[in-house]
């Protein structure tokens, strides 16, 4: 359903959330290692999510990743989404055609119009909060 880089940023906001909650900062291998992705590739992901102000960091020997905790009440999954992905999961055409609308539909057009906003709002609905509090509680796992 996402990208391959999506999965790794959401895994990796929920991680840096869990210890922000403690006042703790995380580096790049400790993120890159509880989740299970490659430490380039998460340096990519992580420098995204700075940048689009998902995650602070700060530099030097007592620096990391991290959300304050008034941001940490604010970003929904659906945030994260959009910052590495964009909206194309819930606007490109689900059989991959140029153009795809109610004007000019494909077959698939209009059965996921509604799975599409269902999505979004369930995604703008769940909070990065929340995932982390699951995770911290054992209820929920960032990897097997």
């Amino acid at each position: 359903m996402f990208s391959k880089s999506c999965e790794y940023g959401i895994r990796a906001a929920i991680y840096v959330a869990k210890h922000s909650r403690n006042n703790h900062k995380v580096s790049l291998i400790e993120v890159a290692k509880h989740t299970d992705s490659p430490p380039a590739f998460m340096a990519k992901i992580l420098q995204k999510l700075t940048k689009t102000e998902i995650l602070s960091s700060l530099k030097g020997p007592t620096g990391g990743f991290f959300i304050t905790e008034e941001h940490l009440n604010t970003i929904s999954l659906l945030s994260i989404v959009l910052a590495i992905d964009g909206d194309g999961i819930f606007e490109n055409c689900t059989l991959g055609l140029r153009r795809c609308d109610g004007q000019k539909p494909c077959p698939m057009h209009f059965n996921f119009r509604k799975i599409r906003e269902e999505m979004r709002e369930t995604l703008s609905n769940t909070s990065l909060k929340l995932l982390a509090e699951e995770v911290s509680d054992g209820i929920t796992f960032l990897k097997r």
